[in-house]
């Protein structure tokens, strides 16, 4: 059996208003709801410990989003028992999409402005408050990624052997928006084809590698530990 290579788990907050409603929510800084909260509760055990799908033991490095929807959801995910040897970043990278004018409308309202627009193909318009193009997105998006393959590479670089490499896990509390993006983007996608990936409010992905190499960077699983993914269980 070949050895075990480094993950990143890519969490989205749990459920807020605007979510829901499916406002678009980029920089404005509201709280989970009250079933947000309970939903991130009961993942955590589910989730979290020897074991189980995210090993404490194997994280090395935790960036969190600075809006307190994520903030929080980290919080609650970890209680008061955060993996220990391992560095907590609060990273500007990992925030949402800034969606500019378009903060918190609804997509339906957007088009009745530009009648095909696809935040995938048109981003946010520039102007007095600008928000973020898909190029700048993705710019953003391989920092990222840039970060989290330099420590994959540089805990495999100093082990002895193969064999000894540590973990050198990473967790990303973030959003949905952003979650899609840097999906698409590790699998050196487009970051249009973000179009084509879900990312539930209190969603886990999960991206790796496939063939015991770094060159094969790929999506291992996705939405998992949902409220609708529980029930399917």
């Amino acid at each position: 059996m070949g050895r075990r290579m480094p993950r990143v788990y890519l969490i989205r907050h749990g459920e807020t208003e605007w979510s829901l409603n499916g406002r678009h929510t980029g920089t404005t800084d509201i709280p989970l709801t009250e079933n947000g909260e309970q939903m991130v509760k009961e993942m955590s055990p589910k989730m979290m410990g020897k074991g189980k799908l995210i090993n404490p033991n194997h994280v090395r490095h935790i960036l969190i989003s600075p809006r307190q929807r994520a903030q929080r959801t980290a919080h609650l995910l970890f209680g008061d028992h955060p993996p220990s040897n391992c560095d907590f970043a609060t990273d500007p990278d990992v925030a949402e999409w800034d969606y500019g004018k378009y903060e918190g409308m609804l997509t339906k309202d957007i088009r009745k402005e530009k009648p095909d627009w696809s935040i995938w193909d048109d981003g946010c318009p520039p102007g007095e408050t600008p928000g973020e193009s898909p190029q700048q997105m993705t710019e953003r998006v391989d920092r990222v990624i840039a970060k989290v393959r330099a420590i994959h590479e540089a805990a495999e670089n100093a082990a002895e052997t193969p064999e000894k490499a540590d973990y050198a896990d990473v967790i990303i509390f973030s959003h949905g928006h952003f979650s899609r993006s840097f999906i698409a983007r590790w699998c050196d996608l487009p970051i249009q084809t973000g179009y084509h990936f879900s990312a539930e409010a209190g969603g886990l992905a999960v991206l790796g590698y496939q063939h015991h190499t770094l060159k094969e960077p790929s999506l291992l699983g996705l939405n998992w530990y949902t409220e609708d993914a529980l029930e399917r269980r």
